[in-house]
């Protein structure tokens, strides 16, 4: 099983949902950073369960300690080594799980491929609980961009149904992608918050849930991070936020919009703006072409699936009788996962768009 990702910048993920502790390595950073312990911790908080109504109860403090790669604040340039530990578990209600797999969860096909092996409770190694320790990683990523000029942020496009303003692609600025970033229930526009609470809210009494959209952006990126074909921007980040449990379809600028338009519409047209920098009146391309930056606003969107335990009766089979069976999943579960994956997704994207700047090849 291979949990790690990157190529100057190596991020890697341990841990079970039920186990010890959850956690990651960071390769590959500078020395000398300073490393702000409370803006982490406000990343932390933001995706923690047990603080809204739309999450699941389970409660953790989440709060990361550096093992090694930091002193006295600043990292020494090894190997960073977060853990975060694991408390409010009830190993109990998933018992029943190892014969009857959860409908579209990891839990059948991980039986076949582990040969039962794999770790059942609260999903073990393919939880989203160990999205905390991508939240960590990004969190001091994040700072290092920040320290070159580049901003990272988000918000919730859609929940169910509902849908909030989109970001002005050509306009998204560093101020507005800091204010989202310090949000629990990240909106552009905050009157859409009650109409999604409402819809999260139908689900959960109905033992349901709902999935939804987030939109990321990325500003003051230079013109020329990237590689065409398989090295791409567009490869880098997708890799990376696919690794984030309950994530089911990336797209960049116009995405799938762009099978209906016609060329002349879709083209970025540019121009040279007042300081003689090359811009685009529009940004359909999401700020990257043939792979690589253009210095536009780098423009992500992210589908995130219902979450798949729920609490109505659902078919599925018992892998020990070999006969079809009906299971009703105990435990505690979000009934929306989205407003608590927008900051992981925030952070995979900043530990991709590190490890591109860090590759030291743009023209």
């Amino acid at each position: 099983m291979k949990s790690s990702i990157g190529e100057k910048i190596k991020l890697s993920v341990f841990g079970e949902s039920h186990g010890p502790a959850i956690g990651c390595l960071l390769e590959g950073l500078p020395s000398g950073v300073k490393i702000d312990m409370d803006a982490l911790l406000a990343q932390m908080a933001r995706r923690a369960p047990g603080r809204d109504k739309t999450a699941t109860t389970r409660k953790e403090a989440d709060i990361p300690e550096i093992i090694s790669g930091v002193v006295d604040g600043v990292t020494t340039g090894a190997p960073l080594a977060i853990i975060i530990k694991n408390s409010d578990t009830k190993s109990h209600n998933y018992d029943n799980l190892r014969d009857n797999p959860r409908p579209s969860h990891a839990d059948f096909a991980a039986a076949v491929k582990f040969g039962g092996a794999n770790d059942i409770r609260g999903g073990g190694h393919f939880s989203g609980r160990l999205t905390a320790g991508i939240v960590a990683a990004g969190a001091i990523c994040r700072q290092i961009l920040k320290e070159e000029g580049i901003t990272v942020g988000g918000h919730i496009l859609t929940i169910g149904n509902v849908a909030e303003t989109s970001f002005d692609p050509v306009n998204v600025t560093a101020a507005q992608l800091e204010a989202l970033s310090s949000k629990l229930f990240a909106l552009n526009n905050p009157a859409a918050e009650e109409l999604m609470r409402a819809e999260i809210e139908s689900a959960r009494l109905e033992a349901d849930s709902v999935g939804g959209c987030v939109e990321l952006a990325a500003v003051g990126l230079p013109v020329g991070l990237g590689n065409p074909m398989f090295f791409g921007v567009e490869n880098v980040v997708s890799n990376i936020l696919y690794g984030i449990p309950a994530v089911k379809g990336v797209s960049f600028g116009a995405g799938f919009g762009y099978a209906s338009m016609r060329g002349s519409r879709a083209n970025d047209q540019m121009y040279y703006d007042d300081e003689g920098n090359v811009r685009a009146y529009t940004n359909n391309c999401g700020g990257i072409t043939g792979g690589i930056t253009t210095g536009m606003p780098l423009i992500v969107n992210v589908a995130i699936k219902p979450t798949p335990s729920i609490g109505q009766p659902q078919k599925t089979v018992n892998l020990k009788t070999g006969e079809n069976s009906t299971l009703v999943i105990e435990g505690r579960h979000d009934p929306c996962i989205v407003p608590r994956a927008l900051p992981v997704l925030e952070a995979a994207l900043a530990i991709a768009l590190l490890d591109l700047l860090a590759q030291g090849d743009r023209v």
